[in-house]
This record gives C-alpha cells, sequence and structure tokens, in this order.
C-alpha cells in the first residue's frame, strides 16, 4: 500500500502527460542528436525530481509563487529545451532533403543548449538552495552529502554532453571555447533573472512559469546580443567566422519584432533609472517634505518624463539598432509603411477587419463583464474565438504580415501594461480600470498576464514556423489548441461537464473530449485550405491524433497557465 501511496505521488496527471510529451519527442531523435536527447532525458529526471521534494517540503518557500497553482517545475522546465529539440529533429529532415543547409542547424542546435542550460543551472540553483534549506531543518547529515553527490554527478554528466555536442560541430579549439562560455553565461543570467522576477513580482507565477519565462527572454536577449557582436566583428574585421556560432540572416520583419520587445522590456528599468537621476537633480518630493497637495503635479512631471524618453528610445535608438543589424537604409518606420503599402487592398482591408472585431468584441464583452453574472474564466474564452476570427484568415492568406501584426500587438500590450502599472497620467488608471474587468485569479494585483500569454500562444508557433516549415499546420498550433481547443474544453465541460478527472480540479473529461474533437474537426477543415495556398501536404493523421490528445490531456490536468504552455507542447508534437 505504501508503494502504491507513494507512486500516486510521484505521477499525477501533469507529470504522466509532460512524460508522453517527452518521450515521444525523443523517440524521434536521429543518431546525430544523441548528446541533446540525453541532455533533455538528464533535465526531464532533474526537474521531477526538484518538483517532488519541493512539495514534500516547504524547501521552496522563500519565494512567494502564484495562489492556487503548483510549482510546475517539471513542465516548465522541459517545454522549451524539447521544443527546441523538436525544431532539431525537422530541421535534421530537412538538411537531407537539401532544403537547408548544415549552419541553420548548428545555428538552432546553440539556441538548444541556451535554453536547456538556462533550465539546467536554474534547476542546479533552486536544487541547491532546496538542498541547503533540508539541511539546516536537522537533516541527517550523511543523506545531505549523498544527496549533494549525486547532484554534482549529474551536473558533470549533463556538462559531458554539451561538451560532446558542441565539440562535433566546432571548427576550432577556440571555436569551442567562445561557445562553452556563452552557454554557461547563459545559465548564469538565468539564475540571476528568475531570481529578479520571483522577488520583485511576488504571487504573479509559479516557479515553472518563471522558468519558462526566464528561458525565453535569456534566449531572446542573448540571441540580440550575440547578434550585434557578429555584426560589430563584421564590420571591424571583415571576417565571416562568428557568422554560424552569433546567428544567421534573419529577416526585416524579424528584427523590427525583436528590436521592438527588447527596448519595451527593458524600458521600466531605463524609466526608473531615469526618474532616480531627475529626483537626485532636483531635490525630490520626499526629501523637501511638499505638501501633498503638488502629488498632480508631481504625476504631470513624470508622465512627461515617461513619454518623452519612450518616444526617445522608440524613434531613435531602437532604429538605429534595427539599421545596424539589418541595413534598411531607410528608417524602419518607413520601411514598415512601404511593406503594408506593397499590397495595399489586402493588408488595409485585414487592418480594417481587425479594428472591427477588436471594437465590436470589446465593447460587446466589456459590458458583459460589469453587468453580467458570467465566470470571468467562460467570458475571457470569447476573446479565444476572437483570435481564431483574426488571426486564421491571415495566416492562411497573408502570413508574412501577420507576423508584423503579432509584433505591433504585443508591443501595445506592453506600453498599455507598464502605463497600467505605472499609474502614468492621464490614462494609466483607466486602463487599469479596463483591464481588471476581464482579469481573473490567474492574474495578480501587480501584473495582469493573461493577453501576454494568448498572444505570444499564438504567435509564437508562426515566429518559429517562419524560417523553415514541412508540416502545414505548425503555424496553427496556437490558433487551434487555445482558440478551439481551450474554448470548446472550457465551455462544454462547464455547462455539460459531470465526470471530473480529479476530485479536487474543475476540468471534467466531456470537456477534454469536446476540446480534442473540435481540433481534430478545425484541423480537417484547415488542411484542404492550407493546400489550396501551395502548401505541400505531410502531416500524417496518426500523430497529429497523438499531438491533439496530449495537448488535451495537458489543458486538462495542469494547474499552470495553460495559454503559455498548450501551444508550445502542440507544437513541439505538430513538428515530428
Amino acid at each position: 500500500m505504501a508503494a502504491t501511496g507513494s507512486s500516486s505521488a510521484v505521477w499525477n496527471g501533469e507529470r504522466a502527460v509532460v512524460a508522453l510529451f517527452v518521450f515521444r519527442v525523443v523517440f524521434s531523435w536521429p543518431p546525430s542528436l544523441a548528446p541533446e536527447t540525453l541532455a533533455l532525458l538528464l533535465l526531464a529526471l532533474a526537474g521531477l525530481l526538484l518538483e517532488i521534494r519541493a512539495e514534500r517540503s516547504d524547501s521552496l518557500a522563500q519565494f512567494k509563487t502564484r495562489p492556487g497553482a503548483s510549482s510546475g517545475i517539471l513542465l516548465g522546465a522541459v517545454t522549451l529545451p524539447t521544443v527546441m529539440l523538436s525544431r532539431l529533429i525537422q530541421q535534421s529532415r530537412a538538411v537531407l532533403s537539401n532544403d537547408i543547409g548544415h549552419q541553420e542547424v548548428e545555428y538552432l542546435t546553440m539556441q538548444y543548449w541556451y535554453v536547456s542550460v538556462s533550465c539546467f543551472g536554474v534547476l542546479a540553483f533552486l536544487s541547491f538552495i532546496s538542498w541547503h534549506q533540508d539541511n539546516r531543518a536537522a537533516q541527517l547529515h550523511a543523506q545531505g552529502t549523498s544527496g549533494l553527490k549525486f547532484k554534482l554527478f549529474c551536473v558533470a554528466i549533463y556538462a559531458t554532453l554539451c561538451f560532446m555536442s558542441l565539440a562535433t560541430k566546432s571548427h576550432s579549439g577556440l571555436h569551442l571555447a567562445m561557445k562553452l562560455i556563452w552557454v554557461f553565461s547563459h545559465g548564469l543570467a538565468a539564475i540571476k533573472l528568475i531570481q529578479h522576477i520571483l522577488c520583485v513580482f511576488p504571487s504573479c507565477a509559479s516557479i515553472g512559469e518563471a522558468l519558462l519565462v526566464t528561458a525565453g527572454l535569456v534566449l531572446y536577449f542573448g540571441d540580440m546580443l550575440v547578434y550585434s557582436l557578429a555584426k560589430i566583428n563584421l564590420y571591424l574585421t571583415s571576417s565571416t567566422s562568428m557568422s554560424v556560432l552569433y546567428g544567421i540572416k534573419r529577416t526585416e520583419i524579424s528584427t523590427i519584432i525583436q528590436g521592438l520587445l527588447i527596448a519595451l522590456i527593458v524600458f521600466p528599468l531605463i524609466y526608473k533609472f531615469i526618474l532616480k537621476i531627475c529626483h537626485q537633480l532636483t531635490h525630490s518630493i520626499n526629501q523637501e517634505g511638499h505638501p501633498t497637495g503638488e502629488r498632480t503635479s508631481e504625476d504631470v512631471e513624470k508622465s512627461i518624463i515617461f513619454y518623452v524618453s519612450l518616444a526617445v528610445i522608440l524613434i531613435l535608438l531602437v532604429p538605429l539598432w534595427m539599421e545596424f543589424i539589418q541595413e534598411f537604409h531607410m528608417h524602419p518606420f518607413l520601411w514598415i509603411f512601404n511593406f503594408v503599402f506593397t499590397e495595399p487592398l489586402k493588408r488595409l482591408t485585414l487592418c480594417m477587419y481587425w479594428i472591427s472585431v477588436i471594437s465590436a468584441s470589446v465593447l460587446r464583452f466589456y459590458n458583459i463583464s460589469k453587468h453580467s453574472k458570467i465566470e470571468r474564466i467562460l467570458l475571457r474564452k470569447y476573446y479565444h474565438l476572437v483570435a481564431v476570427l483574426m488571426f486564421s484568415p491571415a495566416l492562411i492568406f497573408q502570413p508574412n504580415f501577420l507576423d508584423l501584426a503579432f509584433g505591433a500587438a504585443l508591443a501595445v500590450f506592453l506600453m498599455l501594461e507598464v502605463i497600467r502599472v505605472w499609474r502614468i497620467w492621464p490614462i494609466g488608471k483607466q486602463i487599469h480600470q479596463f483591464m481588471n474587468a476581464f482579469a481573473d485569479h490567474r492574474d495578480s494585483d501587480l501584473l495582469i498576464v493573461s493577453h501576454f500569454s494568448l498572444l505570444l500562444g499564438c504567435a509564437l508557433p508562426k515566429w518559429m514556423c517562419s524560417e523553415f516549415n514541412d508540416r502545414p499546420l505548425a503555424p496553427f498550433a496556437g490558433i487551434l489548441s487555445l482558440g478551439i481547443g481551450d474554448t470548446m474544453a472550457s465551455m462544454v465541460g462547464h455547462k455539460y461537464g459531470v465526470l471530473r478527472w480529479s476530485k479536487t480540479g474543475k476540468k471534467t473529461v466531456e470537456g477534454t473530449a469536446a476540446g480534442i474533437t473540435s481540433v481534430l474537426v478545425a484541423c480537417s477543415v484547415l488542411l484542404p485550405l492550407v493546400a489550396s495556398t501551395g502548401f505541400i501536404l505531410s502531416q500524417h493523421w496518426l500523430s497529429l491524433v497523438f499531438a491533439v490528445t496530449v495537448s488535451g490531456l495537458l489543458e486538462a490536468y495542469t494547474a499552470q497557465l495553460d495559454n503559455a504552455f498548450i501551444p508550445l507542447v502542440f507544437y513541439s508534437l505538430l513538428c515530428l
């Protein structure tokens, strides 16, 4: 009986689905990706052991995580590395068919190790904290020592696998050393960043959600930095020897999106630093003890500083970086204007369609949210359906323009969230009141993240398919899983659900079945439409059914922010 109880405690629903997800990708690996595959298995094992340990003790209680959510360490640790390994497997097929060159595979291999080492480094850091806290709680010293030796052994094996993988793809010892140093620096950056996220934004995310965000941000910032260094090296030495290490040529749209998003993510830190300098130069209100009646003028001054500094960064500094990286030969915003008007009828019509759908849906659902007793989580599923209406036509007929639109929408979301959090005059309070009408238990008092996760869940599969894709449904992974599957599961489960997956959860078998069935029906409709655009179909229905089922079960079992994880899991399985 004890063994049965222990086994059930180890293998709950979420962990079982994650195991299916990881093993499906692992079983597809070619021999050339053996080190990466073994490293993923070791990463999954480390995540599983740490998650079990964290739930059986209070060793990680110092981090204030989102109430009501499990730790999610295993899911957060393996999601992005598994996505990258799935893409590596996909591109390995492309190399055999001569669709892409070895340089692209080598670049993606580096990205795999960036996210993998970031996740493994965070796990090692959290494991050390957990081990240290448990030893302080009067555990036996011998047990603590043996546990530390096992952790060091796993780190040594992982480091060996990383070394073997990079050594086979390096041209010289110096090239290998540069790769190892840069990969190791990603791990250190991830440790520092997740500490910052969990401390500065308490109760906003689980550890798994914070780990997913950390690995993604470290990858995105690191990619920008190394590509900038490669351009500087090329400019100074006219050498292309660093081109493989520091990335491959990217499109103008990806450069614009990367510059905008990174600038807006970093902007709050810049704004805070500027405010600090201004207060020191002008003697802040707190130091001089000015009466509270001058509070309004202070808000206006801060707002002016905010808008001026934001304009300087977005209009001057960021475009300078874009032009250096991509050589636009014009201001990037003018390039966007020219891009839109290369096909004005299609793209302007699409813009008007989007504006009409957004205006109608926001006005309708905002009024419902104020006067209706419908649950917030159910009400917000209507926005998932709106995402299907907006993005599906563009993804079929204007995929490149949709890439740019996704980036613009995310940039607007970031600006509005910064304005809301800082209560920037004159619209900060109004935005806060408006967004609170759609917030639910997964949003905290500090950050409202659900709309970010929905947009990113739809955008990331499309962005990752922009370079190469031999699977017709992979770009639709977010739209299908969130817009259709998640929505139908919630609506059917809420109205007709009787059989629950667990005694404590709300997800029902009927809802999950409805979500899986609806996605399969949508796929059967989408495939002929995609084929009509000239795409050569290569999606096998058996693997498609497995991918839809696993993502549906993950939606049923996970206590994490499913908008962030389900599209990535579904995308990874579709790539296979």
